[in-house]
Order: structure tokens, then C-alpha cells, then sequence
């Protein structure tokens, strides 16, 4: 299902038709595209080029590894998630490594990093839904996470599946138009809330 952005100027489609469905179909992604959406997040611009971030991936044919990630979500998105043929873990790490130091952009560039995997999906015909509902000490304590890394997002990355096979209650949402707010509400110049002349 496709279900392109409505946008008030005119960005690259690959932006435009990048979301975030609920409806997954189970049919598995080749280890080649896995590779390229992490060559992706590779080649993210970060502090320092540190790289402060690390994935976890779980695909369903390694059965429990899948498990023991569908387990670290919550029950709201196992019940559309556990259809996903991949599963990912999304970590910042806490320090610079040339130096020990905290790393206060780190979760940033592991954000950048992520938003860079997830347009790769999208250019690759594959959906990507990130999830902020997962148990962060459950996978800490299951990946054998260390302290010095905080887990920040869970997504779900496959196919489009059909929405009918989603329970009730979300089919309603996977069919709801998108939208977004404004820009003259967060693209300031000058001052807080001074709108820029150009939005």
C-alpha cells in the first residue's frame, strides 16, 4: 500500500513516500538489501565521526533471535510487528571513542544514522516502522547490552502487507491520510515563534 505525503513544496519522492505502516507482509528481505540499509546507516555524518551507533537485527528465519526481539516489544506492537520478516534494535552508544568522553550528540547521530536506513528502505521498496514501545531493560538485559549504550528505537522493516490482515482496531489507522504540521509552526528566524518569511 502506498500512501505518498501531501506535501505544500515539492520534496524528493523518495522522502515524500517514506511511512510508517502497521501492515506487514511475511515474505523475507534478501541478506543483500539487509546489507545495504546498514551500508546506509554507515555512511551517516555524525560528531567527530565517531559513529555512535549499533543495530541489533533479528529476521524471522533465525526464529530465536526474532523471538527473543518480538519479546522486548510491547504488547500493543507485537500484535502487528510479529508479521515483519526483520526486526531491529536501534542503540546510541553513551562515549567517544577516541576518548571516553560522554558523547552528548550521540543519540542524534544514531538517529541520523537510522533516518539514513530507513530512506534506504524506502528507495529499496521496503517500509520501515520505528517504535518507541519496547522494554529497554528487557533488551538490555536479553542483547547483553552494555552500560555504556542506551537503546533508543525498535523498527520493524519488511513489505507491505495487506491491512485486512491487521487486527480491527488498527486497520482504521493504516487508512488514515497523513498529516503534518505546519511549517510556519517550528521554522523560526530571529526569535522563538517569529515564523521565517519564506514558509
Amino acid at each position: 500500500m502506498e500512501k505518498p505525503a501531501v506535501t505544500d513544496h515539492d520534496i524528493h519522492p523518495l522522502l515524500a513516500n517514506r511511512w510508517s505502516p502497521r501492515a506487514f507482509d511475511s515474505k523475507l528481505v534478501a541478506p543483500e538489501k539487509l546489507a545495504q540499509l546498514f551500508e546506509a546507516a554507515r555512511w551517516s555524518a555524525s560528531c567527530f565521526n565517531d559513529q555512535p551507533w549499533v543495530f541489533i537485527v533479528a529476521t524471522k528465519d533465525d526464529t530465536i533471535n526474532y523471538q527473543k526481539m518480538l519479546d522486548c516489544l510491547v504488547p500493543f506492537n507485537v500484535a502487528w510487528a510479529q508479521a515483519a520478516p526483520v526486526l531491529i534494535l536501534a542503540i546510541a552508544q553513551k562515549h567517544f571513542k577516541h576518548n571516553g568522553k560522554p558523547n552528548a550528540w550521540g543519540e542524534y547521530d544514531a538517529g541520523q544514522a537510522t533516518a539514513n536506513l530507513v530512506c534506504q528502505a524506502t528507495a529499496l521498496g521496503l517500509f520501515a516502522h520505528q517504535m518507541g514501545g519496547f522494554d529497554a531493560d528487557k533488551a538490555i538485559a536479553t542483547f547483553h547490552i552494555p552500560d555504556t549504550a542506551k537503546p533508543m528505537a525498535a523498527i520493524a522493516i519488511g513489505y507491505a502487507g495487506e491491512v485486512s490482515n491487521l487486527p480491527i482496531d488498527l486497520q482504521e489507522k493504516e487508512t488514515t491520510p497523513r498529516v503534518r504540521q505546519p511549517l510556519s509552526s517550528f521554522v523560526f528566524t530571529g526569535d522563538w515563534q517569529q515564523t521565517a518569511d519564506f514558509v
